[in-house]
């Protein structure tokens, strides 16, 4: 006990200006969580009450019992391993494009084009892609007939509303993954490629032997990054399909919503504590998986 209080003290500075944050975050992040997870055992009639009625994990039974809830569940599963695959596929690629020799002029302005919806407001971007896939007046389907091309279904129908959601959030998200990547190549040791080359390797074997294993920290963050992005995906629904057509785009995020403002906040609150430990699960997994790779 006296060697920790004699480390705190010795090391008091840092302490000092790391404590306004340690306290915004206990109040506006942990504080929160603790009590979204105290109301999913409370009774919905009461759990806004200041003394409410705790039920137990009766909530939880009911959740699981619920078939819309696992339909959800499931959904935002293949969601996300969908929407995790194409944005870190198409962001590395991105990267090593910009990354290459014969993109020096065109990389910073490539750079921003990628980057700046990154910035821009959700709300906002959705907004223009919902109206650019009206099946009436959306630019998307103006330009097909241009070309002769048939239309697109667009949020018309279940799998074409979630291939626009994929693309609408591709837009929006891949440009800050791709900036970690390129980061990466940035910094990684040239002089092991200029070896590797010396020595006989091909361009493949430098990339699959020596560039990639430098990447490994940025794969693993973007896919922690992308995994908590896409289970979590609400914005885009809100803005653009309301859950629909057919409740083909209903996650879990947004069936939480619907029910919290229907009143059943134990409900609701149960859900989003079931989502938070999966985040929470899948996060610790990559994390530990990287780690026993790199200490190999």
């Amino acid at each position: 006990m006296t060697t920790t209080l004699e480390t705190v003290w010795h090391n008091r500075i840092f302490y000092l200006f790391v404590l306004p944050f340690a306290v915004l975050t206990i109040l506006f992040g942990v504080w929160p969580i603790v009590l979204s997870i105290m109301v999913s055992f409370t009774a919905s009639a009461t759990a806004l009450r200041p003394n409410p009625t705790y039920v137990g994990f009766a909530n939880y039974a009911a959740i699981f019992a619920d078939p819309a809830f696992l339909a959800s569940l499931l959904r935002t599963f293949l969601y996300t391993a969908v929407a995790v695959v194409v944005n870190i596929g198409f962001a590395f690629g991105m990267a090593v494009l910009i990354d290459s020799p014969l993109l020096r002029r065109g990389g910073l302005l490539l750079r921003l084009a990628l980057f700046l919806p990154v910035v821009t407001p959700d709300v906002a971007g959705y907004v223009v892609w919902r109206w650019l896939y009206d099946r009436s007046f959306g630019a998307i389907n103006a330009l097909l007939d241009t070309v002769g091309l048939p239309a697109f279904a667009g949020l018309t129908t279940g799998p074409t509303a979630m291939i626009s959601l994929l693309i609408a959030e591709l837009w929006h998200h891949a440009g800050f993954y791709m900036l970690i990547f390129h980061a990466n190549l940035a910094i990684r040791d040239r002089a092991l490629e200029e070896a590797a080359h010396v020595d006989g390797a091909t361009a493949w074997q430098r990339w699959r032997y020596v560039i990639l294993p430098q990447l490994k920290p940025a794969f693993i963050i973007n896919t922690v990054y992308a995994l908590i992005q896409f289970l979590k995906t609400f914005t885009v629904v809100v803005v653009m399909t309301k859950g629909g057509p057919n409740e083909a785009t209903n996650f879990v995020s947004y069936y939480a919503y619907q029910l919290f403002d229907q009143g059943r906040y134990g409900e609701a609150t149960a859900m989003a504590s079931v989502l938070f430990l999966i985040v929470i699960g899948v996060s610790l997994t990559i994390y530990r998986l990287g780690d026993r790779e790199a200490a190999r």
